[in-house]
């Protein structure tokens, strides 16, 4: 790695707050049991892993060392029902009865879990497992309804997210930088202050968020290694926007000679509606430069921690996961932003590759139709402990066997008050409402350019009902 993060790293110990470390009576795992290594990182986009969206080195190697799932729909999104579909194993939506918590948006599908003793980590450190849990996600490492789940890890560390922690005056100057004219006039001004104030990186990536989080996983990482087995889930919420990257990452995406004001906050919702004409083309390719850019930057330290665990001689006894809970729509279909009524790929398909110990089926394919509530499941199966029968998910793990998981010929799920349901002919989408309904003939149109919901309503009626019965009756709407 190069000098300046090794510096960076070797001076850092336990950057982040541990708020716990401890250990209750739990029993002894066998000594030879793997670890686990779940890499969760925000708002990224599959075709920036898999595709040429983006240069990610570090999560080139891990695919190339693992089996990578290509048809990945989250059952429930975003940042939060995510989060406790993969920890419990269960399915999120169909969000019933939801209601507001405080400490997290008034979305449908953001509360806290049921039980956090029935979380995957927990049943792992029931049986002897050491868990910990590195992140800035600001809902799970500060909310108030999620304080339950940090005291299931025997170490949680947390680094002031995005929009809290530090508060303190950013020269007009530096502000006026991340702010086009265009992005203030959409009203993201006191956003991006509060983000820069929080982590300014533009000069020094060593302070950006995903080198925070990093840097206290490989501390936290030396640590598992002392407690081994061990889970360490790092959930990174960079490259979440806004974005700030140094001009050494943008240059690999937008024009090098760029000095103008940069669009560091998309607005949600149409491009027409605040973006004139004239400003389009070029606030959307530095708005695409600066998200490829951040991106780049995480994967550069992702680098560090793989690094510490190959140092530490663990990538052999360790099982290592990477998925995203969403993408990001950067003009696409004249959308900015994350938008619950458009649920096309670049919001709702997300990269996911398994590393084996072994190298299993390394650098192989699946196309099944897989979702983090599987991974409780998986991960259960492959460290030699009982799933308990509440969750839900498939076992992945036969994949490694050359054995097939049960079948699953669609992916379905929810995005607050919308839903999707898609297999590989056809690609739906609504509000629970049935008010605005979108349908793809995939087999003639992959792309999802031509929507056929008001000639095919027979297969719109039909696609709907199939998600009403396989999430148990009619959809709520909240809106």
């Amino acid at each position: 790695m190069p000098q300046t993060r090794r510096a960076f790293l070797a001076a850092t110990a336990a950057a982040g707050a541990s708020i716990y470390l401890g250990r209750e009576e739990v029993s002894h795992a066998p000594p030879d049991a793997p670890n686990v290594l779940l890499v969760m990182v925000d708002t990224l986009r599959v075709d920036h892993v898999y595709g040429s969206g983006a240069r990610t080195p570090t999560m080139d190697a891990l695919a190339g060392e693992g089996l990578t799932f290509t048809h990945v729909f989250p059952e429930a999104m975003p940042t939060v029902p995510v989060r406790n579909s993969l920890l419990s194993g269960r399915r999120m939506f169909p969000f019933r009865d939801w209601h507001d918590h405080r400490g997290l948006l008034a979305k449908p599908g953001w509360e806290p879990l049921d039980d956090v003793e029935e979380t995957f980590t927990t049943v792992l450190r029931r049986e002897g497992w050491w868990t910990g849990y590195v992140t800035d996600n600001p809902f799970l490492g500060f909310s108030e309804p999620y304080e339950v789940l940090r005291r299931s890890f025997d170490l949680f560390v947390r680094h002031g997210g995005q929009v809290g922690g530090r508060d303190v005056p950013v020269p007009a100057a530096k502000l006026d930088r991340w702010l086009h004219p265009t992005v203030r006039e959409a009203g993201m001004t006191e956003r991006v202050r509060r983000y820069i104030a929080n982590a300014d990186y533009a000069e020094d990536e060593s302070r950006s968020f995903a080198a925070q989080v990093f840097a206290s996983s490989v501390e936290a990482l030396t640590e598992a290694a002392r407690n081994r087995p061990f889970v360490l889930m790092v959930d990174a919420y960079e490259p979440h926007e806004p974005w700030t990257p140094p001009r050494s990452y943008t240059r690999l995406y937008g024009d090098p000679g760029y000095r103008g004001p940069e669009p560091a906050m998309p607005r949600y919702g149409r491009v027409e509606n605040w973006l004139a004409p004239e400003d389009e083309d070029l606030v959307l390719e530095r708005l695409r430069a600066l998200y490829a850019a951040e991106v780049t930057m995480t994967d550069h330290w992702l680098e560090a921690l793989l690094d510490r665990l190959s140092l530490l001689g663990l990538d052999r006894e360790t099982i290592v996961v990477l998925m995203s809970d969403h993408g990001i729509q950067l003009g696409d279909r004249g959308w900015t932003g994350k938008i619950s009524t458009a649920l096309h790929p670049e919001l709702i398909q997300v990269p996911f590759v398994i590393v084996h110990p072994a190298r299993l089926r390394a650098g192989e394919r699946s196309a099944y139709y897989a979702s983090p509530h599987d991974l409780a499941r998986t991960l259960l199966t492959m460290t030699g402990v009982r799933t308990p029968e509440y969750m839900e998910g498939v076992d992945l793990s036969v994949l490694f066997a050359g054995d097939a998981p049960p079948g699953r010929d669609a992916a379905y799920g929810g995005y607050s008050d919308s839903h999707f349901f898609r297999n590989d002919s056809w690609a739906y989408m609504s509000d629970n409402a049935g008010e605005h309904t979108k349908l793809f003939d995939l087999t003639t149109d992959p792309g999802e350019t031509t929507d056929l919901a008001l000639l095919r309503p027979d297969v719109v009626e039909e696609l709907r009902a199939e998600v009403e019965e396989r999430a148990g009756g009619p959809l709520e709407s909240y809106l």
